[in-house]
C-alpha cells in the first residue's frame, strides 16, 4: 500500500514526516523515436526535505523540466525512465503503476505547469477546474469545494475571486490564468510542490504575492521543487540548487554556494546575464553580436519623434454594461533611436496602449501621430504605405503565426512589400536567423513543433525583417531563458546603435526595463502615474504605485550570497 492509497496521512494527522520526502539518485531520461535511443537527462541526484526548497536552473532544453516530469510519472508515452533510487516518502516511486501516480499526484505531489493557455481547459470556468482537482481526490461536497475554489484564487492574489471563478481561461489575462492553474496545483495542501516557471507570465507585484504564498507552504512544512530561468526567483526561495545543460548537472549546492561563489563557467554565465539597473551600458551575454547587426536603415530619417501620442482614450464595455477606460488619457513620445518603456501590473493598459500606438485597436479619443504622419485618424489603406515603418513583437508569438506556414513562410512573408529580389530574400531570411541565433534547420519547422524561446526568436526574427523605424515589444523576452534573453537584449541594443531604430518596450520585468530604457513611464488603471528616467523610476520613486512595484521586485545580490 502506497501512501496516497491512504485515507489520511501523518501529516495530516500532526505526525512528523521522514526527514527526506524524496530521494533521487542518479536519475535517468530516454525517449525512443522509430527504435533509436536518445538519452535527455544523466546523473540526476537529491534529496528534498520537509519545508525544502530544491531549484533546477538551466536553459531551454537542458533536460529540467524532462527532469520534473519524470518525478511524477509523466515524462511521457515514448520515455524511458530509470534511477539507481526514487524514493517518494521512503516508497520506490519506479514501481508505482499509472493509477498510483494518479491518486499521488494533486493529494501528495502538486505540480504547476508553465504553459496556462493550453494547461486549462478553454470550454470551462476556471473555479469548474480548480473544483476538479477536489472532486477528484473526494474532498468535500459541492459547496465547500465551490467555497474552496474562491479561497484558492484570492490566496494566490486573484482579485475579485468570486467572478473570476466563473470565468473562463479566455476571459482572463496571462497572469490571471498562471494563477489559476497554481491554485488548482495546491488545492489539497500536497507535501511536495513541483512548480515548473510559476511566476514567468505574472508582473512584480503578483510576482512577489506568488512567491510569498510559496514561502508560507515552505514554513507549513511543504517541500518545493522549483523550475525557472529566473535567477532573482530563484535566489528569493531555493536552499538547493542544480544547475543543468545537455542533460547534465553541472553544479550543485547551496543558493549561497551556487549563487555566491559559483564553480562552473556556465553558472558564471548564467549570473552574469541577469539584467538590472547596474548592468546597463555593457553586453550581458559572452556571445558576441553577430557583425550582421550592424545594418543600414532601410527607410529615410525622420528629424522629430518616430511616434506621438496625445491623450489616448479606450473605453470597454463588459458583460454587464458596465464602462471601463482601459486607457485613460495618456501620452507620450518616442524619438529617434529612443527606448521607452513600460511598466505596470497585469490589466494597468499597457497591452492596449500599445496595441492603439500600433493602430490596431480604434481610438475613443487621443490622437497618434507615426514619423510625423497622421496614423489614428486615417484609413487602413492609408496607413499601408506606412505600415512597413512600425514593427510588433507580440507576448503570445504561438497564436500571432499561421500554423500551416513553417519558418521560412513567416518570415519571407514579412518581407512581402519590400523591393528585395528573390534572392535577396531569401538571403535576408538567413541573415535574420543567425541574428537571433537560431539555425538554418528551423527554417523548416512548423511553430507547433518549435521551443517556447525558439518561436519568441523567429517572433523577433520577424518584427526586424523590414528593418522598421519603429518596433513595439510587448513582452518579448518573457518567454526566454536567461541566457537567450541576454542575447535579444544584446542586439537589440546592437541594433539600435547601427540603425537608430526605436523601441517602445512593454515588460513586467523591471530589471529587463531599467537595463534597456532611456525613459519609463508607470502605468496603473489605464493612467501613467509617473514617468522618467530609469534613476529617477527606480532610485527614486515619486508615486506611492512606483514605491510598491519597486519593492515588489525580488532581491538578487550574488554577493551578498556569497559573503
Amino acid at each position: 500500500m502506497t501512501i496516497s492509497d491512504t485515507v489520511d496521512d501523518p501529516a495530516r494527522l500532526g505526525l512528523d514526516w521522514p526527514a527526506t520526502r524524496l530521494r533521487v539518485d542518479d536519475l535517468r531520461v530516454a525517449f525512443t523515436v522509430d527504435g533509436v535511443r536518445r538519452d535527455v537527462v544523466s546523473g540526476v541526484s537529491f534529496e528534498l526535505a520537509p519545508g525544502e526548497c530544491v531549484a533546477i536552473v538551466g536553459e531551454s532544453g537542458s533536460g529540467k523540466s524532462v527532469t520534473a516530469r519524470s518525478l511524477v510519472g509523466l515524462a511521457g508515452r515514448n520515455a524511458i525512465v530509470e534511477a539507481d533510487a526514487l524514493e517518494l516518502h521512503h516508497e520506490d516511486a519506479r514501481a508505482f503503476t499509472p493509477r498510483q501516480w494518479r491518486r499521488v499526484r494533486g493529494r501528495d505531489v502538486g505540480f504547476i505547469l508553465q504553459d496556462a493557455l493550453v494547461s486549462l481547459d478553454p470550454l470551462r470556468p476556471v473555479g469548474a477546474e480548480i473544483a476538479e482537482a477536489l472532486r477528484l481526490h473526494g474532498w468535500g461536497d459541492r459547496s465547500a469545494r465551490s467555497r474552496r475554489v474562491v479561497e484558492l484564487l484570492a490566496r494566490v492574489g486573484v482579485p475579485f475571486p468570486g467572478i473570476r471563478a466563473r470565468q473562463r481561461p479566455g476571459q482572463l489575462s496571462g497572469g490571471l490564468r498562471q494563477r489559476a492553474l497554481i491554485a488548482s496545483a495546491i488545492a489539497l495542501d500536497p507535501d511536495i510542490v513541483i512548480a515548473d516557471e510559476p511566476t514567468t507570465a505574472l508582473d512584480v507585484t503578483v510576482q512577489a504575492q506568488v512567491l510569498a504564498e510559496l514561502e508560507n507552504m515552505k514554513q507549513r512544512g511543504a517541500s518545493i521543487i522549483l523550475i525557472s530561468h529566473d535567477l532573482s526567483v530563484v535566489a528569493q526561495l531555493a536552499d538547493q540548487i542544480l544547475v543543468m545543460r545537455g542533460g547534465v548537472v553541472l553544479e550543485q549546492g547551496t543558493a549561497a554556494e551556487v549563487l555566491g561563489a559559483p564553480v562552473h563557467d556556465y553558472t558564471r554565465a548564467l549570473i552574469a546575464a541577469v539584467p538590472s539597473e547596474h548592468t546597463r551600458g555593457r553586453a550581458l551575454s559572452p556571445t558576441p553580436v553577430p557583425p550582421a547587426a550592424t545594418v543600414e536603415a532601410e527607410h529615410p530619417v525622420h528629424d522629430g519623434p518616430v511616434l506621438e501620442a496625445n491623450g489616448l482614450i479606450k473605453r470597454f464595455v463588459t458583460s454587464d454594461g458596465t464602462v471601463t477606460r482601459a486607457v485613460d488619457g495618456v501620452s507620450f513620445s518616442v524619438g529617434l533611436g529612443e527606448t521607452l518603456g513600460i511598466v505596470g501590473e497585469s490589466g494597468s493598459g499597457k497591452s492596449t496602449t500599445a496595441k492603439l500606438a500600433l493602430g490596431l485597436e480604434k481610438l475613443d479619443g487621443g490622437t497618434v501621430r507615426l514619423l510625423g504622419q497622421d496614423w489614428s485618424g486615417v484609413s487602413e489603406r492609408r496607413r499601408r504605405r506606412l505600415r512597413p515603418r512600425i514593427s510588433v513583437v507580440y507576448q503570445d508569438p504561438l497564436s500571432s503565426f499561421d500554423p500551416r506556414w513553417n519558418v521560412e513562410r513567416i518570415l519571407l512573408d514579412a518581407l512581402r512589400g519590400t523591393r528585395l529580389s528573390a534572392v535577396a530574400r531569401r538571403e535576408r531570411v538567413l541573415e535574420l536567423l543567425h541574428l537571433v541565433g537560431l539555425p538554418v534547420e528551423v527554417l523548416g519547422r512548423f511553430p507547433l513543433r518549435l521551443s517556447g524561446g525558439q518561436r519568441q526568436r523567429v517572433a523577433i526574427a520577424r518584427a526586424l525583417a523590414p528593418r522598421p523605424s519603429l518596433i513595439v515589444l510587448d513582452e518579448a523576452v518573457s518567454a526566454l531563458d536567461v541566457t537567450i534573453q541576454a542575447q535579444i537584449l544584446d542586439l537589440l541594443v546592437a541594433l539600435q546603435r547601427s540603425s537608430g531604430v526605436s523601441y517602445l518596450f512593454i515588460s513586467h520585468d523591471l530589471g529587463v526595463i531599467s537595463h534597456l530604457s532611456d525613459r519609463v513611464l508607470v502605468m496603473k488603471d489605464g493612467r501613467v502615474v509617473e514617468e522618467g528616467t530609469p534613476d529617477e523610476i527606480f532610485q527614486r520613486p515619486r508615486h506611492p504605485y512606483t514605491r510598491e512595484l519597486i519593492a515588489s521586485i525580488p532581491v538578487f545580490d550574488p554577493a551578498a550570497l556569497g559573503a
